[in-house]
């Protein structure tokens, strides 16, 4: 039993949901309001105690299992909720650290942190000395709400308070010097305190545990004016987004993030309950920083500074956004009648335009409703790129052309709308000077070796693949979602040519939402983006997944490996089946838990959640029809009758 399922087997998902969700009876299930859309009629929300799942059969059409819904609720990545729901089951997790044989240090970095966050607090709150600090903050128009939610403080003019205070608690200036408190003398020796007469911002991971400071200069001749925690055990600024332990919530509710510079912004932004804006504390954005936001939103607006520096943060930000936000696959006709599967950013990435000479602080402090205004009516991120890159570049000469055609040509490639593909790169020859043609082979040129691989023609008479269904010599009902991930595991090509096959049947491609254990769902989010890699390995699958699901995907590895590699002329069917029977099996649960629900409702008397039940389940009906037709299409006789008997 892996950690997920010991989390499940302790834990009741009535009890997880009704911690925020008001649940009543009803018959063997519990029903209620959906936390997650306006529903305030007829309860849609239903929590299934004997398969520990809920699902909305309203607006959301959503479910899952305990995990989900607090991903969901919480705004959490899937580590996040195994790690809190482990916590409240009294399971205990190795931390980062611990797996590195430093759990001991890392905890004690971690409380060293913590205490010098109250520490400066209480300076900024109590001290005589912090006067000005004080003046300051009332100055830029912080409330002492705003100051002890981001639990602002202040660090004494002197060269060994905070040293000489942390002594007396029994902390050892190694230490203080490891957490970046101290700064180290030439010899390595730890010497003095890092941060003087200055304001200090705590920096904290998503799960709200001080890993860091910023520090602000309060004196004019004090440089640099802003400074960071140097890189600790616990701290490395490319790795985090301030204030992103306060925004997470809004982020998922909004759908939306919008990224600044600096703190000042985030903690403004903040207390005028713009709470979805959080700082990236460097020039550009990192890898790192975009995978913690991609998973909460879709929308991605960066207010940086209307400045040189600005542009060319942008620049390097979207390049690192193309190479490393996540991707899904868009079936594309190809001139000779084929579908070719390209991988293009989920995330649509927008800039918005602040006045010169403004930051996002000096815009919230003054004008609070035209920040907002500023976010809505951010620019797109290629409308923004294409008048940059044509500024920067002498159009009038040969190699300015070049130069624009080079820098644009590969962002033009990831537009998902070959419409507007198309219609950009042919503006692009008229603003240039140059025959459209020319550009539009230069933009096909890539369809020759798309990103992800191309299905191979099928061979109809090949037989389907079966799930393996011996191990160890005894007889196993394999799990059907395990299948169809451990199918993509072993040959990689194989997402791409069943989505082929599932949109020519009218079915929608392979989802997350098709996969209901958490588990498998965040597996898949990795493995579409795996898949999209020129060469997909094990290896990097591993690299790229997060470590709490390192196991399940090594489980994976090895079921691939006892399993007979399928044929590759057969790759579509293979994982098309299954994952039309995946969808079967869950049509054929939902039929059956409205049929417990229309049951209860009649007994109840309310004949309004009896047609509603009723209408849902015809519904389902008619899908699981339209699938059966489709499987009955694929298989060969006797073929699915025998698979329903090993997956049922």
């Amino acid at each position: 039993m892996n950690v997920a399922d010991e989390v499940k087997a302790r834990l009741d998902i009535v009890d997880i949901v009704s911690e925020t969700v008001s649940l009543r009876k009803s018959g063997r299930n519990y029903v209620g309001f959906c936390p997650f859309h306006p529903n305030t009629d007829t309860p849609a929300f239903v929590v299934f105690p004997e398969t520990q799942t809920w699902h909305c059969f309203g607006a959301c059409a959503e479910g899952g299992d305990l995990f989900s819904f607090v991903m969901k609720r919480e705004g959490y990545s899937f580590k996040e909720a195994l790690t809190a729901l482990a916590r409240q089951a009294g399971i205990e997790l190795e931390e980062r650290a611990a797996a590195e044989g430093q759990k001991e240090q890392y905890d004690r970095l971690l409380q060293i942190n913590a205490e010098a966050a109250a520490y400066f607090h209480h300076l900024l709150t109590r001290s005589p000395a912090a006067e000005f600090a004080r003046n300051y903050l009332a100055r830029r128009g912080l409330t002492a709400e705003t100051i002890a939610t981001f639990q602002l403080g202040y660090a004494l003019d002197a060269w060994e308070a905070l040293r000489n205070h942390f002594g007396q608690r029994g902390y050892s200036p190694e230490e203080l010097a490891t957490a970046g408190l101290l700064v180290e003398r030439d010899g390595g020796t730890p010497g003095y305190d890092r941060f003087r007469n200055r304001l200090m911002i705590p920096i904290r991971d998503s799960r709200g545990r001080v890993i860091g400071f910023g520090a602000r200069a309060l004196a004019e001749d004090q440089q640099p004016k802003y400074m960071n925690s140097p890189q600790t055990p616990v701290f490395d600024k490319s790795r985090v987004l301030f204030g992103m332990d306060l925004a997470r919530k809004a982020i998922r509710q909004n759908d939306e993030v919008v990224i600044v510079e600096g703190y000042m912004d985030v903690i403004q932004a903040h207390q005028q309950g713009e709470r979805n804006v959080v700082a990236q504390m460097g020039t550009s954005l990192t890898e790192p920083q975009l995978r913690l936001i991609a998973p909460l939103a879709r929308r991605i607006v960066l207010a940086l500074d209307a400045d040189a520096a600005g542009n060319a943060a942008v620049i390097r930000s979207l390049s690192v956004a193309r190479q490393s936000l996540p991707q899904e696959s868009v079936p594309t006709p190809t001139s000779r009648g084929t579908i070719a599967y390209e991988g293009h950013i989920v995330q649509d990435i927008y800039i918005a335009a602040l006045p010169a000479g403004k930051d996002p602080d000096d815009i919230l402090r003054e004008e609070p409703a035209r920040w907002r205004q500023i976010i809505n009516a951010a620019q797109s991120s290629l409308d923004y790129y294409e008048s940059l890159i044509l500024r920067q570049n002498d159009t009038t000469t040969p190699q300015g052309k070049s130069a624009v055609v080079r820098e644009l040509m590969p962002v033009y490639r990831d537009i998902k709308d070959n419409i507007e593909k198309e219609a950009r790169v042919q503006s692009l020859a008229r603003r240039l000077g140059l025959d459209e043609r020319l550009l539009l082979a230069e933009l096909r040129g890539s369809y020759t070796q798309p990103s992800r691989p191309r299905s191979r023609r099928r061979k109809p008479a090949a037989p389907v693949v079966e799930p393996p269904a011996e191990v160890g010599g005894l007889a196993e009902k394999p799990d059907l979602g395990d299948h169809c991930l451990s199918l993509i595991i072993a040959r990689p090509e194989t997402l791409a040519a069943a989505n082929e096959l599932l949109i020519q049947h009218t079915h929608p491609e392979i989802r997350p939402e098709d996969f209901q254990p958490s588990e498998q769902r965040e597996i898949f989010k990795v493995l579409q983006v795996w898949t999209a890699l020129p060469a997909p390995t094990p290896e990097n699958l591993l690299e790229m997944a997060d470590p709490s699901l390192a196991g399940a995907i090594e489980r994976l590895n090895s079921r691939r490996q006892k399993a007979p590699p399928p044929p590759p002329e057969n790759l579509d069917k293979a994982l098309g089946n299954a994952i039309l029977r995946l969808r079967r099996r869950t049509v054929e649960e939902r039929i059956t838990e409205l049929q417990h629900l229309q049951q209860d409702a009649e007994a109840a008397g309310d004949d309004d959640s009896v047609r509603i039940y009723i209408e849902l389940a015809r519904q389902q009906v008619i899908l699981r029809d339209k699938i059966d037709k489709t499987l009955d299409a694929l298989s060969l006789t006797g073929k699915r009758r025998t698979e329903e008997r090993m997956f049922s």
